[in-house]
């Protein structure tokens, strides 16, 4: 952030050439000569300083009994042609990279940052994901978390490798699975009085509507994901359903509704945890948010050049 710290990274033959500080015209050269080689020895100084850290300081409290991997991409809007990986991808119109993040935190810890991986701005968001998990979960176990480690992410990694990372690690899992005729008909399937009635007092944006909800209904039942792998390859466990009224605005003032309609928001985990403290671990997954926001204002406001 300064004329003397870029000074360090200057060409050596600089101060034999020239005296005096002067700005760093060569930095450019320098930083375009890294490879995915050398990109891959920063992160592993950036794993051991956090392993480091996390052993020498307090950084996640809680770690040996639960904690959370949070996994989600972003995109970041960069300028010029001559960017490397720069493309219009999902956002239409905008030149952008796609990170994806892994956050960790704990019940009683904010998120840390603990792994990054840069890909191109079309590639799509699960793009990688099975090895990232993995690399995540490794640095979670470094970083302290030798109890109860659980993967949260939304739908786009609903997949069967992304599941399969998890299991190899030791690791649990709670992913958004959107909806697919087999979710719907294995909702379908829950007995009416099995829904719990439940009022957040903390009311949350449903991603649907946009609307703030207070109340809902949960209910679980078991599934079978990925069915048209291989029978190694599908994974039985929990699908958890939160289910929010569907109000139509269009009905005639004092009209009664014929019948209920319902927005669905499944989940499908392996999570120990009791239905309700399950379904609320899921949508803390949300935090992550708060370090892409950070790391928007900090960090990945300075992509890199060409």
């Amino acid at each position: 952030d300064s004329i003397d710290d870029a000074d360090r990274l200057r060409h050596g033959a600089m101060d034999r050439a020239f005296g005096g500080v002067r700005a760093p015209s060569t930095l450019g050269t320098f930083l375009r000569s890294f490879s995915h080689g050398h990109n891959r020895q920063l992160h592993r100084v950036h794993r051991g300083f956090l392993v480091s850290l996390a052993r020498r300081t307090p950084l996640l409290p809680g770690a040996e009994q639960v904690m959370f991997i949070d996994i989600d991409p972003t995109h970041r809007r960069v300028y010029g042609h001559a960017k490397q990986g720069a493309e219009v991808g999902r956002l239409k119109g905008q030149r952008t990279l796609h990170p994806i993040l892994a956050t960790f935190s704990t019940p009683i810890a904010r998120p840390v940052i603990g792994a990054v991986r840069l890909r191109r701005g079309k590639a799509a968001d699960v793009r990688g994901a099975e090895s990232f998990v993995a690399e995540a979960l490794a640095i979670a176990k470094e970083t302290g978390g030798s109890g109860i480690r659980l993967v949260r992410a939304d739908s786009k990694f609903y997949t069967a490798d992304v599941v399969a990372a998890c299991r190899r690690s030791g690791a649990r899992f709670s992913l958004t699975t959107g909806m697919n005729p087999s979710i719907a008909a294995a909702i379908s399937r829950i007995e009416e009085d099995a829904w719990v009635p439940i009022r957040y007092p903390d009311a949350f944006v449903d991603p649907d509507t946009g609307e703030m909800v207070s109340d809902a209904e949960v209910a679980e039942i078991e599934y079978t994901a990925f069915t048209g792998r291989k029978k190694s390859e599908q994974v039985t466990a929990r699908l958890i359903v939160r289910r929010v009224r569907r109000l139509n605005d269009d009905v005639a003032q004092g009209q009664g509704e014929l019948f209920t309609a319902w927005r669905y928001h499944p989940v499908f985990t392996d999570s120990s945890s009791a239905m309700l403290d399950a379904e609320l671990d899921h949508r803390r997954h949300a935090v992550v948010e708060q370090a892409i926001a950070d790391g928007k204002s900090g960090p990945l406001a300075h992509m890199p050049s060409g």
